[in-house]
């Protein structure tokens, strides 16, 4: 058993705080997932791997709730992502691979708009955009019109809206596209440093992502859950670990 301090997220895992149970969803005869069901538990940073068009998308939608499933269920921390969505929503920090944005606005309105949404009292909320500012590196665009942003700097925003509020939960759907490799490197710290205090699910085509921050994977092919099991199970390093990705998902004729 390995040493828990070497382990990315912090301390030993605890209670579940992601859920997913039997999390199907059909269109017509098209399975986009199927029977889909693992556990993350309080502490743990896992990867949501798997090829385009494998259903991570679809997946990640319904256990935050969006997307209702055709069979199966999900909970975010002990709260049915359906029944109870709104419970849910408040320790659920989420961040789609395109999130939706009112372009016309600035980061500044956006994201006091959104917090005031989630009913922040204004001095949580003065000191939550102070800190999504300063941590989502957003100052310098900070009351320029979003149309006028670049893809990474609206990945920011979407970043910054999923930490708003300090959730316990996040779930996040590939956070570093469009980010330079600097950027990127900042997100990658920004996701250590709040792994010491949440649980997170991360989606990313970027294998070194993976072995950079991750301590668990998730792999799903074809709508089907081929593999879920600690990062260092699935291989030892980010060579290996493409070419385990490969082993896992290419389709046997």
């Amino acid at each position: 058993m390995s040493d828990s301090k070497d382990v990315v997220g912090g301390s030993t895992p605890g209670r579940p705080m992601i859920e997913a149970r039997g999390l199907s969803k059909f269109y017509g005869p098209f399975a986009a997932t199927q029977d889909v069901t693992f556990t993350i538990p309080e502490g743990q940073v896992a990867a949501f791997l798997g090829p385009n068009g494998a259903g991570k998308s679809t997946t990640m939608k319904m256990l935050t709730g969006f997307l209702a499933p055709s069979a199966g269920g999900a909970r975010i921390g002990g709260f049915d992502s359906q029944a109870e969505r709104l419970e849910a929503a408040k320790i659920l920090g989420y961040l789609p691979e395109n999130g939706p944005l009112y372009v016309e606005m600035t980061p500044a309105d956006i994201l006091r708009f959104l917090g005031e949404a989630r009913g922040l009292n204004s001095k949580l909320l003065q000191d939550r955009l102070e800190y999504v500012a300063e941590r989502c590196a957003l100052k310098g665009v900070w009351r320029k019109p979003i149309a006028k942003l670049s893809k990474g700097y609206r990945q920011r925003v979407g970043m910054a809206q999923a930490l708003l509020h300090d959730p316990q939960v996040l779930i996040l759907d590939e956070p570093t596209s469009g980010l330079d490799p600097n950027q990127t490197h900042e997100v990658r710290e920004l996701i250590r440093s709040l792994s010491q205090s949440k649980t997170i699910l991360l989606s990313t085509h970027i294998l070194t992502e993976v072995m950079a921050v991750c301590s668990r994977v998730v792999l799903i092919n074809e709508g089907r859950l081929v593999f879920d099991g600690p990062v260092t199970e699935m291989a030892a390093d980010a060579v290996a670990i493409e070419q385990r990705f490969r082993e896992l998902t290419t389709v046997k004729s």
